[in-house]
Protein backbone atom coordinates (compact mmCIF):
# COMPACT_ATOMS: atom_id res chain seq x y z
CA UNK A 1 0.00 0.00 0.00
CA UNK A 2 1.30 3.46 -0.76
CA UNK A 3 1.48 5.98 1.35
CA UNK A 4 0.17 9.26 0.02
CA UNK A 5 0.85 12.92 1.63
CA UNK A 6 -2.01 15.10 2.32
CA UNK A 7 -1.24 18.77 1.87
CA UNK A 8 -3.60 22.28 1.59
CA UNK A 9 -2.90 25.49 1.31
CA UNK A 10 -6.04 25.77 3.45
CA UNK A 11 -4.33 24.68 6.38
CA UNK A 12 -1.30 26.35 7.87
CA UNK A 13 2.42 24.73 6.98
CA UNK A 14 4.88 25.01 9.99
CA UNK A 15 8.12 25.79 7.79
CA UNK A 16 11.10 23.63 8.49
CA UNK A 17 9.11 21.14 10.02
CA UNK A 18 9.46 17.31 9.44
CA UNK A 19 6.34 16.43 9.40
CA UNK A 20 3.36 16.46 7.00
CA UNK A 21 -0.08 17.87 7.41
CA UNK A 22 -1.33 14.48 6.94
CA UNK A 23 -0.43 10.76 4.97
CA UNK A 24 -3.09 8.72 4.01
CA UNK A 25 -2.42 4.94 3.53
CA UNK A 26 -5.14 2.57 2.70
CA UNK A 27 -8.04 4.02 4.59
CA UNK A 28 -6.00 5.41 7.22
CA UNK A 29 -5.79 9.14 7.52
CA UNK A 30 -3.93 10.70 10.12
CA UNK A 31 -4.18 14.51 10.42
CA UNK A 32 -0.86 15.89 12.04
CA UNK A 33 -1.53 17.69 14.98
CA UNK A 34 -3.07 21.50 14.21
CA UNK A 35 -2.27 24.30 16.07
CA UNK A 36 -4.78 27.75 15.95
CA UNK A 37 -3.11 29.35 13.35
CA UNK A 38 -4.35 31.55 10.18
CA UNK A 39 -3.43 29.31 6.88
CA UNK A 40 -2.91 32.55 5.11
CA UNK A 41 -0.40 34.58 7.57
CA UNK A 42 0.81 31.79 10.10
CA UNK A 43 -0.62 34.03 12.97
CA UNK A 44 -2.31 32.73 15.72
CA UNK A 45 -6.17 33.28 15.82
CA UNK A 46 -7.85 34.23 18.75
CA UNK A 47 -6.51 35.07 22.62
CA UNK A 48 -9.30 32.48 24.35
CA UNK A 49 -9.23 28.58 24.08
CA UNK A 50 -12.63 28.30 22.70
CA UNK A 51 -11.31 30.76 19.62
CA UNK A 52 -8.14 28.94 18.98
CA UNK A 53 -10.45 25.42 19.19
CA UNK A 54 -12.83 26.73 16.54
CA UNK A 55 -9.34 28.03 14.92
CA UNK A 56 -7.63 24.35 15.37
CA UNK A 57 -10.91 22.52 14.17
CA UNK A 58 -10.98 24.02 10.81
CA UNK A 59 -7.38 23.59 10.60
CA UNK A 60 -7.83 19.57 11.20
CA UNK A 61 -10.88 19.94 8.82
CA UNK A 62 -8.96 21.37 6.15
CA UNK A 63 -6.35 18.31 5.76
CA UNK A 64 -9.22 15.67 6.41
CA UNK A 65 -10.88 17.52 3.29
CA UNK A 66 -7.84 17.44 1.33
CA UNK A 67 -7.46 13.73 2.19
CA UNK A 68 -11.32 13.19 0.92
CA UNK A 69 -12.77 12.89 4.61
CA UNK A 70 -14.61 14.77 7.19
CA UNK A 71 -15.03 15.31 10.81
CA UNK A 72 -17.59 12.32 10.21
CA UNK A 73 -14.67 9.76 9.04
CA UNK A 74 -12.82 10.54 12.50
CA UNK A 75 -12.67 7.88 14.65
CA UNK A 76 -9.97 9.68 17.64
CA UNK A 77 -9.14 13.33 18.19
CA UNK A 78 -6.40 13.97 20.09
CA UNK A 79 -6.54 17.36 22.05
CA UNK A 80 -3.38 19.06 23.93
CA UNK A 81 -4.12 21.71 26.12
CA UNK A 82 -2.11 24.04 28.32
CA UNK A 83 -4.18 24.35 31.20
CA UNK A 84 -6.25 21.94 32.52
CA UNK A 85 -8.59 25.33 33.75
CA UNK A 86 -9.79 25.26 30.05
CA UNK A 87 -11.10 21.78 29.85
CA UNK A 88 -14.54 23.32 30.35
CA UNK A 89 -14.12 25.94 27.45
CA UNK A 90 -12.64 23.77 25.21
CA UNK A 91 -15.17 21.48 25.68
CA UNK A 92 -18.17 24.03 24.41
CA UNK A 93 -16.42 25.19 21.54
CA UNK A 94 -15.40 21.26 19.97
CA UNK A 95 -19.23 20.05 20.99
CA UNK A 96 -19.66 22.96 18.44
CA UNK A 97 -17.77 21.51 15.60
CA UNK A 98 -17.76 18.11 16.48
CA UNK A 99 -21.38 16.72 16.26
CA UNK A 100 -22.73 12.96 17.95
CA UNK A 101 -21.81 10.39 17.30
CA UNK A 102 -18.53 11.94 18.60
CA UNK A 103 -15.45 10.28 18.30
CA UNK A 104 -13.44 8.57 20.63
CA UNK A 105 -10.93 11.49 22.42
CA UNK A 106 -7.97 11.60 24.52
CA UNK A 107 -7.01 15.13 26.18
CA UNK A 108 -3.72 15.50 27.57
CA UNK A 109 -1.82 18.79 28.83
CA UNK A 110 1.42 20.27 27.66
CA UNK A 111 3.05 23.35 27.11
CA UNK A 112 3.14 24.71 24.01
CA UNK A 113 4.64 27.69 21.85
CA UNK A 114 3.72 31.04 23.55
CA UNK A 115 0.74 32.18 22.91
CA UNK A 116 -0.90 28.84 22.15
CA UNK A 117 -3.76 27.29 23.86
CA UNK A 118 -4.75 24.14 22.14
CA UNK A 119 -3.01 21.63 19.36
CA UNK A 120 -5.09 18.50 18.24
CA UNK A 121 -4.61 15.92 15.61
CA UNK A 122 -6.99 12.98 13.78
CA UNK A 123 -7.33 9.95 12.86
CA UNK A 124 -9.74 8.63 10.01
CA UNK A 125 -11.24 5.91 8.23
CA UNK A 126 -12.39 6.21 4.70
CA UNK A 127 -14.57 4.16 2.96
CA UNK A 128 -13.26 2.63 -0.06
Amino acid sequence: MTRTVITTEHAPTLPGAPLSQGIRKGPFLQVSGQLPLDPDTGAVVGTTVAEQTAQTLRNVTAVLKAGGAALEDVIMLRVHLTDPAHLAEMNDAYATAVSEPFPARTTVYMPLPPGLLVEIDALAVLDD
